[in-house]
């Protein structure tokens, strides 16, 4: 193995530094005995920040590692390349249309609020832990990027890159709140163009310029069998699933009830989301110039692990000073996020969990605490996991397929139907559960044990076997399982709320609390 740059090394502890910097500045917005401060900002967040934040956050490492991934590799192309960024930006507009200013106008504090003011309390905290545990699964999926990167470009071990990364974001997160994340996020965010703007030139240059590199790549892609019906069909499957899997997260909706007004909210999430799609371009450039420079079996442990792509291209085709830049670029995308999600998920939790359902009397002061105790212990949890993850595309996905199937139905009855009760939830949330798991994850290593292709076979074109494909020895189903599970859920909800509205009787949509309880 190579020796350590630690030249690099030192150019990511100052950076590290920058961020502490500009997070312990922030936190000093944050109020004494304000725990709104922590999680919401005081609702205080102007337009221009509220959109950096929101873009920061959705502008990850998985992101960043996963377009490129998604355009090098062998059954993917400018389709899979391109397919997160734009779903998750047409998510956020999707959200400024149709959530964002309701949400912000009944001045709700998290994403559970209107399920535990629709559905009541005990069952408010089970759909929380849907939303929980996606926090912490895209916190170790962001870990995992910037701990790949690290080993590749600075030959650093995984392990200290990971902890070092944690621990840093951590801190500040802990010290701010929202204030401290707003504001590192607007500094970490700058980082990803300039990043990966300076790789360009250098990685179009090795494969003979940009023009060049965009007809071999076209040339080459043409080349391959083209997508079968039963891909395509998987593909509108899994970007229906990002599009609307990106709407319901507290991450979002924090970001949304900290703006200083409804149309406030509308607007930062048409411009953030906007922002994220122009982002995909640089990320999605450097995935094709690695595919053309490295086609085939050239380069045997990109084939084996795609999601390195993008740090391999910036180690070997630029200079180790556009590499360290380039690695800013994904240490700013994860610190924005990783702090993102880790404040998301502790504040669901001492909020509706702690505050709301357990210890409603608990004082201010020690509300304040349990938020930051909170965030210690789900960071620590994302850590173990991104030291288990294989692929980042695949767990960046898994996520918002997590929130998609489950949360999306709750969400849209909750905010719009009158008449929807906890019996409709409970019904659409179990089934939807059991029809998505029934369809197979590689992630959580589970075969298919629900037989969709034949079921619907009459429906099918082809034979119910070309609804099956084999990756890595795994069988997935190309079914669209996932939007199946999705619309049984969307159908169930209001049906089985108006059949049983007699023994359940609808409550109606009100503010949770009174921001001054906090």
């Amino acid at each position: 193995m190579s020796e350590v740059y630690w030249g690099g090394i030192a150019a990511v502890v100052v950076m590290y530094a920058a961020f502490l910097t500009v997070g312990w500045l922030a936190a000093r917005k944050v109020r004494v005995g304000s725990a709104a401060e922590l999680i919401l900002a005081g609702r205080a967040m102007p337009l221009w920040i509220a959109t950096m934040t929101m873009t920061a956050t959705w502008v990850d490492g998985g992101y960043l590692l996963g377009t490129a991934e998604g355009a090098y590799k062998t059954d993917g192309g400018i389709a899979s390349g391109l397919q997160g960024g734009l779903c998750f930006g047409m998510s956020l507009m999707l959200g400024g249309v149709f959530f964002a200013k309701k949400m912000r106008a009944y001045q709700f504090t998290t994403l559970v609020d209107p399920f535990e003011s629709r559905f009541g309390k005990p069952w408010a905290a089970v759909l929380f832990l849907p939303a929980m545990f996606g926090e912490v699964i895209w916190g170790g999926e962001l870990l995992m990027a910037v701990g790949a990167t690290f080993s590749v470009i600075l030959n650093m071990d995984l392990v200290p890159a990971i902890l070092m990364s944690a621990l840093v974001v951590t801190a500040y997160t802990i010290v701010g709140g929202m204030w401290s994340v707003a504001y590192t996020d607007a500094f970490q965010l700058a980082l990803v163009p300039i990043g990966l703007l300076s790789a360009l030139p250098f990685a179009m240059d090795k494969v003979g310029g940009l023009d060049s590199c965009v007809q071999q790549y076209f040339q080459a892609r043409s080349a391959q069998a083209p997508w079968s019906l039963q891909q395509t069909v998987a593909w509108w499957d899994v970007s229906i699933m990002l599009m609307l899997g990106g709407i319901p997260w507290n991450c979002y909706f924090q970001r949304v009830l900290s703006c200083r007004s409804p149309e406030t909210a509308r607007w930062h999430s048409f411009t953030s989301g906007a922002l994220t799609m122009l982002l995909t371009v640089p990320p999605l450039l450097l995935g094709m110039a690695a595919f053309v420079k490295w086609p085939g079996d050239q380069f045997p442990k990109l084939q084996q692990e795609p999601f390195l792509t993008l740090p391999t291209l910036l180690r070997h085709l630029t200079p180790h000073w556009v590499g360290i830049l380039g690695l800013g670029a994904i240490i700013g995308a994860v610190s924005s996020s990783y702090s993102a999600s880790i404040l998301s998920a502790g504040s669901m939790f001492s909020w509706n969990v702690c505050r709301r359902l357990l210890f409603p009397a608990i004082p201010v002061w020690r509300m304040k605490t349990i938020i930051r105790t909170c965030i210690l212990l789900l960071s620590i949890g994302a850590v173990i996991l991104a030291l288990l993850a294989k692929s980042v595309q695949e767990l960046w996905f898994f996520t918002a397929d997590l929130i998609f199937v489950l949360l999306v139905p709750q969400l849209v009855y909750a905010l719009f139907d009158t008449r929807a009760n906890r019996i409709g939830s409970m019904t659409a949330f179990f089934a939807a559960l059991v029809l998505r798991l029934g369809g197979g994850e590689p992630i959580l290593h589970m075969e298919p044990i629900v037989p969709y292709p034949e079921w619907f076979a009459g429906f099918l074109s082809g034979e119910p076997a070309a609804w099956y494909e084999m990756k890595n020895d795994f069988r997935v189903m190309l079914f669209p399982f996932k939007t199946l599970a999705f619309l049984v859920g969307m159908t169930l909800l209001p049906v089985v709320s108006r059949l049983t509205a007699r023994w359940d009787p609808p409550r109606p949509l009100m503010r949770v609390a009174d921001e001054a309880a906090m």
